[in-house]
């Protein structure tokens, strides 16, 4: 990759070159190696972080309440960050929501989603006093009877699975048959056996997709979110208090990307109040974002450790690899493989450049982190930097696959 690249997946100041060597935030990221104490790490930049919720919340209506998905990146810190910040996080497990709470964020501006929630978290989630997604009529019995006995009603939501899908999303979450959620259909019938529980109603969560830079495909999902749960509240127990949106907001990962343009998403969402207010009086409008809020805050260092050439291709062997970072390695989603921006962190301008494989110590032909990109000359020692690695990193890798130690994460 060449420092031109670089400017144009690391927006902000952030990432720069000092004597040929990557910058992190203005240190050298040969000291943040030594910090880190060994490779593999993640590395993590907090004032990147509280650029992007600034400049997001510079272009959004300011009736729009900002969350933060946790599941993006879990890194109790990089939560505690993320709760200076925004209004409210949204977890998807019992020790995700610990971390939450752990912050000394507001219970009530928490929630909880996920099709699969057991009865004990079901329980714990009621007594912390969260917000719990409702995708299940198994959900809405289990949580009536906790109300029941406990005398206190469980705050719930509907999560709703709509009829249509967030269009060039990365991960569709809605439309056609889904494990997430209600089907939209069926939520009038819900919202009436919800009115007979001793249940807390709060609103909707209408999540239909994920990762998209497609600013049409952005407004048009959320104008028929909002639609929906427009008429949805006709059905409603209670005054809608909230309608989350959820996000979908996607970053640049691979050639051609360009970054997402908030403006017109602002733009819609400000024309959009004025008649959910109409409908809802009370509600509240949450967008529910992840890998927008932390996604390029983010770098995957490891270390060459081998350089061996086959059949006249150079392979550059690292002591990382999809273990630690499945999504580099295009194992997690992507249906043609295509390489994440990746450069060598201490030779960026090298003249000296070469077509290379970069690849991880496991026993699978899958373990590539770059595959036949221009790089660099690298050597033994040199340090392989993955960028666009602040979300949906470590925690979605299968850190114990070949039993390697885990790699160190730190904020900077």
């Amino acid at each position: 990759m060449s420092i031109d690249e670089l400017g144009r997946h690391a927006r902000h100041p952030f990432f720069g070159v000092r004597e040929d060597c990557l910058t992190v935030d203005g240190r050298s990221l040969l000291e943040i190696a030594v910090q880190a104490g060994r490779t593999p790490f993640y590395v993590y930049v907090r004032r990147y972080m509280t650029d992007r919720v600034k400049e997001l919340r510079s272009l959004l209506p300011d009736d729009v309440r900002l969350h933060y998905a946790v599941k993006a990146n879990p890194m109790p810190a990089v939560v505690n960050h993320m709760a200076q910040l925004v209004d409210g996080l949204d977890v998807a497990s019992s020790r995700e929501m610990q971390v939450a709470l752990d912050t000394g964020m507001v219970a009530a501006n928490i929630s909880i989603a996920g099709p699969g929630k057991t009865n004990d978290e079901l329980a714990q989630a009621a007594a912390a006093g969260i917000t719990i997604n409702i995708e299940s009529e198994r959900e809405i019995r289990v949580l009536g009877e906790i109300g029941r006995r406990s005398g206190r009603p469980p705050r719930v939501a509907v999560r709703v699975n709509p009829e249509f899908e967030l269009k060039t999303s990365g991960m569709k979450m809605g439309g056609g048959p889904k494990q997430f959620g209600i089907d939209s259909e069926r939520v009038p019938d819900i919202l009436q056996e919800i009115r007979r529980l001793p249940l807390e109603f709060r609103g909707f969560h209408i999540f239909s997709g994920s990762q998209n830079l497609r600013v049409d495909a952005l407004i048009e999902a959320q104008c028929r979110s909002a639609e929906l749960a427009a008429r949805l509240a006709q059905h409603a127990p209670a005054p809608v208090r909230m309608i989350n949106l959820g996000g979908g907001f996607g970053i640049p990962y691979f050639p051609g990307d360009q970054p997402l343009d908030i403006t017109p998403i602002g733009a819609n969402l400000r024309s959009l109040i004025p008649e959910i207010r109409s409908h809802m009086p009370d509600a509240e409008l949450i967008l529910e974002l992840g890998r927008y809020l932390v996604g390029e805050s983010g770098l995957y260092v490891c270390r060459v450790i081998d350089r061996k050439i086959s059949r006249g291709h150079t392979f550059l062997v690292t002591d990382g690899g999809l273990h630690q970072h499945l999504a580099a390695s295009g194992n997690f989603g992507q249906v043609v493989r295509k390489n994440y921006p990746v450069l060598i962190g201490n030779h960026v301008r090298e003249a000296q450049r070469e077509t290379a494989s970069v690849v991880g110590p496991l026993c699978t032909p899958l373990d590539v982190l770059a595959d036949r990109m221009e790089l660099s000359v690298a050597h033994e020692g040199d340090l392989v930097v993955v960028l666009q690695s602040g979300a949906y990193g470590l925690t979605a890798s299968p850190i114990e696959f070949l039993g390697h130690p885990a790699p160190v994460e730190l904020v900077v």
